[in-house]
């Protein structure tokens, strides 16, 4: 724990923390959390994307990874545009 840590830097609770959190005594649960503490991440997609392994040129997949992150959903809107989707 950082040196410098105190017990006001801990946010009071509020009502809406209390109604979302998870109850425990001891291993057994109470009541299950809700709200996104509960369920961290992103929502899912009504279109999820599938996992396939594709083979490419060097040329090109070196030519994607150099443009940054979201290379692979760019080489998924460059295959969208050629199929006119």
């Amino acid at each position: 724990m950082p040196a410098d840590w105190d017990d006001d830097d801990i946010p009071e609770w509020t009502e809406e923390m209390f109604d979302q959190a998870e109850f425990r005594i001891g291993d057994k649960i109470i009541r299950p959390g809700i709200g996104p503490i509960a369920r961290p991440g992103r929502p899912k997609s009504s279109d999820p994307k599938q996992q396939v392994t594709l083979r490419l040129d060097a040329a090109v997949l070196d030519g994607f990874r150099a443009t940054g992150p979201g290379w692979q959903s760019r080489i998924n809107a460059e295959l969208r545009k050629a199929l006119g989707l």
